[in-house]
């Protein structure tokens, strides 16, 4: 059992990790519970008295019944911690005087581990061994996932606790940055800090680490400028001069201070081994200097790599390792799972980044080189097998795979025996098409590891690990802001060569999190919709939004400059066979969300098990995700489905696909009436315009039919085309039902006249169909109306036939809305005890239809009798909730 304070509050506990990967999390959702737990993790192995979570859950004032109430929290705190770890997760809350004790292990709490890790770190620091100070301090840096438990509420004991922990990140990142600064990592640094001076204006120490690592990047000027800067913000906010040390440097770097040049760093001893990489004997542990060398590495600028005793030096050019990209942002958990594999690889390993087109591949692959820049001390070396006119290697690759072997080999021949063995080299492969470019080359690349970035796993590669991208989680949505403001992930920069934004009017997390969505939340497309948006001064987010939200336009407008998603994803789709393409292509016709192999062999028009086949194969590409809970089409990939399907498959086919599509999905509603989950439900509504448009008036009718109620936001829209084609079929008891359904939309919006005659015509039209059922509701639409009026007894009247009717067996929803208008009829006339009966019968009736939401109406119904008056007779002075989430504020009949 795990527990994550830094950040959102998080417990995870022995259950297997779920489908993405996760595991699944027991962390409560009442904000209550959340703070009990928190302050006793960040208290984690003492007692917390029963006054200090007192204070802290109610800081102003406590109510009268707060110990009891704690206690329940607390039995309830158990039943999670024992649902998280069944054999000794409850035992781990006592109860010991004067208070409560949670026992954790010290790698229990990330909080803990984060302050082992860096208490370490600083002493790495303290003894200069500055590799395994950068690494300690990532690794804590790494556990932090936001502002210490940002989602519950914070009392004296956890704002404190966030106070110092806060406090203690920010020396750890300054504790970070200052090893890598003696490891040489200044080009790799410029970015994140000018993000952090951004972000702490007046930190004098993130200045002066910016101004070292601008000075050796040789920007003399912008160094000075950072000075300026701060000068002026310490003076106009605090009247104050900056401190000597600051003044020192800017001193320094104004006389060229060649001192200055220097970085220096040195390993625990000879051959040690350091939390980030394996030292030769006599070289300094990831800085790839000889001993006793003052100068920079020899190394290619930017990338880390140096030279290594006996070994020759490495030349920038060509397979520099491009510099980190300054916008990389999310990916956290991909980003550390990389690292950890290529750390751990062994010499002539691979590590393959796989994903979807545009999914930021190449971008993770560089990240994640950089960052292990010290367990590669003899270089990083970068080479895209797409620059290639044919299937050979690309021009210049001789080059660069002849600086990982002994000059006598040839980049297609194995070193000899004897010779020594070639460099601790990391190989990133850009653009791997196939297993059959890499494999000829790793006989060669005996002493490196590489790391390959291909759509597809490169299967038969031995030993071949690998991490699948698909697109940002939904939860890393916040930190998407950036991209609209020139601030992304940990540096800052120009997106797409514009210049950064100001956070204009409407840019906020939800916004960008919507456009996101739209973009479907693929990186590339998130990155070109912000670079739309800093190119159109005149748009606003809103406007970006708006334009996205058109599904036949949104490809149209992911496209600026010489960066076109809709040409990223047709690359991907022109690389299939055709069987494969037209499989994808009719895909396009289900609803969006997950589908199974049912749903896909109506599409394509084959067996479950062909269609299955067909799924993998489509996977494969990366044109169809899959995992344990069925396959969905990735939505920019949903919407180039649907161009292609439109420009490239005969109407006829087309329609054929379609009405098998719609045919499934009816059947399915109608064997599980009423039982229609939210996702499923919108499901419907698209299949029945997409029937409507096909000229499938029967099949658009059955899938209205089976939304069972459930309204979407354009439900008038919806309903009104489901009329219309039951017209078209000239069958009146459909007709009935839709315009009862209208009627209904009509009476929420308060058009009565409207409501009236909808219900009226339906009414006419299920008596000329001898519909009794569809009757009977378009009596209790009128009864309601009557009831809105204070029209009691018409009200009565109309009620008592159409419960008589809905009483036979099979007309269950039918029965329950007739019985809920009538408990509205008796709580206005009859007193709390008829009504409490008709809402009884109500949840029996929910019961039956197994409809959740309807059972929580009812049983709110049956407690809100049960509560006293306010300010009036009974309970029917009272607003009352006539549907799930409607009220009435004073009920018909009553005097007000």
């Amino acid at each position: 059992m795990r527990f994550g304070i830094l950040g959102p509050l998080e417990v995870t506990g022995a259950a297997a990790p779920t489908d993405g990967g996760r595991e699944p999390s027991y962390a409560p959702q009442a904000a209550k519970l959340r703070v009990v737990l928190g302050t006793l993790l960040i208290r984690a192995n003492e007692v917390v008295s029963v006054e200090s979570l007192i204070d802290e859950l109610w800081p102003d004032a406590p109510p009268r019944t707060a110990t009891t109430t704690l206690q329940v929290y607390v039995s309830h705190l158990r039943k999670t911690l024992q649902s998280a770890d069944p054999e000794g997760g409850r035992e781990a809350l006592v109860t010991r005087r004067p208070g409560y004790l949670l026992r954790v292990g010290a790698d229990a709490v990330d909080a803990l581990a984060f302050e082992d890790l860096s208490r370490r770190g600083h002493q790495a620091l303290q003894a200069s061994d500055f590799a395994a100070a950068a690494d300690l301090q990532r690794r804590a840096l790494a556990l932090w996932r936001g502002p210490l438990l940002s989602d519950t509420p914070h009392g004296p004991v956890l704002e404190g606790a966030a106070v110092r922990l806060a406090e203690a990140r920010t020396t750890a990142l300054d504790e970070r940055i200052r090893a890598e600064l003696h490891l040489g990592l200044h080009r790799e640094l410029v970015a994140e800090l000018q993000e952090l001076v951004a972000e702490h204006r007046m930190h004098e120490e993130f200045h002066t680490h910016l101004m070292v690592a601008l000075y050796r990047c040789g920007r003399q000027a912008e160094a000075l400028r950072v000075f300026t800067a701060l000068r002026q913000t310490l003076v106009e906010e605090l009247g104050i001069e900056p401190g000597p040390a600051s003044t020192r440097l800017q001193r320094r770097i104004l006389e060229g201070d060649p001192a200055l040049t220097r970085a220096g760093g040195r390993a625990a001893g000879p051959g040690a081994v350091t939390g980030t990489g394996t030292a030769t004997a006599g070289t300094p542990a990831g800085t790839g200097r000889t001993p006793g060398h003052d100068g920079p590495p020899a190394a290619v600028a930017g990338t880390g790599a140096g030279a290594r005793t006996g070994a020759p030096g490495w030349s920038a050019a060509p397979g520099a390792l491009p510099s980190a990209d300054p916008c990389f942002t999310g990916r956290a958990e991909e980003l550390n799972r990389l690292e950890r594999m290529v750390r751990s690889a062994p010499a002539g390993g691979c590590v393959a980044v796989t994903g979807m087109p545009g999914a930021g591949k190449t971008a993770l692959a560089v990240e994640a080189a950089h960052r292990v820049a010290d367990a590669f001390p003899d270089g990083r070396l970068y080479l895209d097998l797409r620059d290639g006119a044919g299937p050979g290697l690309p021009p210049g690759a001789d080059s660069v795979l002849e600086r990982l072997l002994p000059a006598s080999a040839g980049p297609g021949a194995a070193p000899a025996e004897g010779a020594p063995q070639a460099p601790r080299v990391l190989l990133v492969l850009d653009g791997v098409g196939s297993e059959t470019q890499v494999r000829p080359l790793l006989p060669a690349l005996r002493g490196a590891v590489v790391l390959l970035v291909a759509r597809r796993v490169p299967a038969g590669l031995p030993g071949l690990r690998s991490v699948l991208l698909g697109p940002w989680h939904p939860d890393e949505a916040q930190r998407l802001v950036g991209l609209f403001t020139g601030r992304a992930g940990t540096r800052p920069g120009m997106l797409g060569g514009t210049a950064a934004l100001d956070a204009g009017p409407g840019l906020g997390p939800d916004t960008v999190a919507e456009i996101a969505e739209l973009c479907g939340r693929l990186p590339l497309a998130v990155r070109t919709a912000a670079a739309q948006l800093a190119a159109r001064p005149h748009w606003t987010a809103a406007v970006l939004a708006d334009r996205l939200r058109d599904e036949g336009g949104r490809l149209d407008v992911l496209r600026t400059g010489d960066v076109d998603v809709r040409a990223r994803l047709l690359d991907a789709y022109g690389a299939c066979p055709e069987p494969q393409r037209r499989a994808f292509r009719l895909l396009s016709l289900l609803p969006p969300g997950r589908f199974g192999a049912r749903q896909a062999a109506a599409a394509l028009d084959l067996t479950e098990a062909r269609a299955s086949a067909a799924l993998e194969s489509l996977a494969d590409e990366r044109l169809v995700a899959v995992d344990r809970d069925g396959c969905h089409l990735p939505e920019l990939l949903r919407l180039l489905a649907v161009e292609r399907l439109a420009l490239e498959d005969p109407p006829e086919v087309v329609r054929a696909a379609a009405e098998r599509v719609c045919r499934a999905y009816a059947a399915a509603a109608a064997a599980e009436p009423g039982r229609v989950s939210d996702s499923g439900a919108r499901g419907l509504v698209r299949l029945a315009r997409t029937a409507y448009g096909a000229g499938l008036w029967a099949l658009a009718v059955r899938l209205t039919d089976a939304l069972a109620g459930w309204v979407p936001d354009d439900g008038e829209a919806v309903y009104a085309l489901a009329l219309d084609a039951a017209r078209r079929c000239a069958d009146r008891s459909p007709q009935a039902r839709m315009q009862r359904s209208l009627g209904e939309l009509a009476w929420q919006y308060r058009r009565v006249e409207q409501a009236h005659e909808l219900f009226s015509g339906a009414l006419e039209l299920a008596r000329e169909a001898g519909d009794e059922e569809e009757a009977a509701r378009a009596q209790v639409g009128l009864a309601e109306l009557c009831l809105d009026a204070g029209e009691s007894a018409a009200a009565a009247a109309l009620l008592e036939p159409a419960l008589a009717a809905l009483s036979a067996p099979g007309r269950t929803r039918g029965r329950y809305e007739a019985s809920r208008a009538r408990a509205l009829l008796a709580l206005a006339h009859e007193g709390p005890e008829s009504a409490r009966a008709w809402f009884g019968e109500c949840l029996e009736l929910a019961g039956a239809l197994r409809d959740q939401r309807l059972e929580v109406y009812a049983l709110r119904s049956l407690r809100a009798l049960s509560l006293p008056p306010e300010g009036g007779s009974g309970p029917a002075s009272r607003a009352v909730e006539i549907r799930p989430g409607l009220w009435r504020i004073h009920p018909a009949g009553v005097p007000t």
